[in-house]
């Protein structure tokens, strides 16, 4: 009903995160609805990799992306170059080493930290908590603001998936609910918004019925889906990792 809906209003563009607009495309076509007045889109709060913004344009919606965050707003935004994410004019913004402040070299990946100088709502070196980096020269568009490369991950392990952020506090949380488990990596994985969870349990003999116990964890502390894996002791790591992001972003 809401994709009828949608289509009854005939949008010519979107605004959101890419994830929902590619849900949004499938169940118009399973349920035969042309969308056709809609041919544009602005997405933000996920990646956006080439491949998904590939699928999209080949379903009649040219796709562009912008960076921004609820504190601060627009921060950065694409271009028909698509080189990159130019800085909006009304921000401060540097690329620190994460856990220092300090500012790294031109094209090394670090911390975005903002500063914006809203007469209601002044912040200043506001850690958004992502990662990106520097690009050299000016946009070949014209635009002659500093360029970020774009989103390229978390600069501490909590990870969007489908939307939502998950948090390593979330990871011990459901770990600890189950005294047989030992160690826990939570695994995200896939590709063109399709994030998929895998939560690695260390455990020596996983009793009947505890993987389904743990899935039910999963759902309740992180509201998302996920599935279990039981790998031997031992066998995890040893990096530091509560959270992998393993997806990938071409």
């Amino acid at each position: 009903q809401q994709v009828e809906a949608i289509a009854d209003l005939r949008p010519a563009g979107y605004v959101g995160t890419p994830s929902f607009l590619k849900i949004l495309i499938e169940k118009a076509a399973e349920k035969n609805i042309a969308l056709t007045s809609l041919t544009k889109a602005l997405v933000s709060g996920e990646a956006f990799p080439p491949s998904l913004r590939d699928w999209i344009a080949a379903h009649g919606v040219a796709g562009m992306q912008c960076y921004a965050t609820a504190d601060l707003g627009l921060i950065a935004y694409e271009t028909a170059a698509r080189e990159g994410l130019v800085l909006d004019e009304g921000v401060i913004v540097e690329i620190v080493r994460p856990g220092t402040g300090d500012p790294v070299p031109e094209g090394e990946v670090g911390e975005i930290v903002v500063t914006t100088l809203n007469p209601d709502y002044p912040l200043i070196r506001f850690g958004t908590g992502d990662l990106s980096a520097v690009l050299p020269g000016p946009c070949p568009t014209g635009r002659t603001n500093v360029r970020i490369r774009g989103w390229l991950g978390r600069a501490d392990q909590t990870t969007k998936v489908r939307g939502m952020f998950v948090h390593p506090g979330q990871v011990a949380e459901i770990a600890r609910r189950f005294a047989e488990v030992q160690r826990a990596r939570l695994v995200v994985e896939g590709e063109m918004a399709d994030d998929r969870m895998t939560l690695k349990i260390e455990c020596a003999a996983p009793a009947q019925g505890l993987g389904e116990r743990i899935a039910q964890a999963i759902r309740e502390v992180t509201k998302l889906r996920g599935t279990v894996e039981f790998v031997a002791p031992g066998s995890l790591p040893n990096d530091g990792k509560v959270i992998e992001d393993a997806r990938s972003y071409k």
